[in-house]
């Protein structure tokens, strides 16, 4: 799923793009993600469980580069509700959702630039899906369903 979500998002990561990557988890695509843009390009991996933050942040210090992206600020990841987005960081060229969400939140369409791209998985009865949300140069909205997947819901924090 990182390949279809990178590939997705390939034509918005553009050299000096910025990426929201909601459920960073790990780190991985988030790290993938800055490998694509270019060296003024950030992406914001946002989690809400501190452990995963921690996690992530000490996967990327694990080479040469990755410290060097954290330091030079081009990656950064965030204790907050993804769900909400991280309007903070906006706007954003392009959002990756790593976790199943009950609907496409507008906090993230509203975070989107125009153009920019949304890559969500969405729950719908007793199945998820990819949707693809675009906001146009317009700022018209356009929402594609793509394929089903199997994804770890998006959640509140554990109390």
């Amino acid at each position: 799923m990182h390949a279809s979500a990178a590939e997705s998002l390939l034509p918005f990561l553009h050299p000096e793009a910025k990426i929201l990557d909601v459920g960073s988890g790990s780190g991985y695509l988030t790290e993938v993600f800055s490998h694509l843009l270019g060296p003024n390009g950030k992406v914001i991996g946002v989690d809400h469980i501190q452990g995963l933050v921690d996690l992530a942040n000490s996967n990327m210090i694990k080479s040469e580069g990755g410290k060097a992206m954290l330091k030079s600020g081009k990656v950064q990841f965030i204790k907050a509700d993804g769900r909400k987005g991280w309007k903070e960081g906006g706007p954003y060229d392009a959002i990756h959702v790593g976790a199943a969400a009950k609907s496409a939140h507008s906090d993230l369409i509203d975070q989107l630039k125009a153009p920019g791209r949304l890559f969500i998985p969405v729950e719908d009865l007793l199945n998820q899906h990819i949707w693809v949300i675009d906001k146009k140069e317009n700022g018209e909205v356009e929402r594609k369903k793509e394929y089903a997947v199997r994804y770890v819901p998006l959640t509140d924090a554990p109390s």
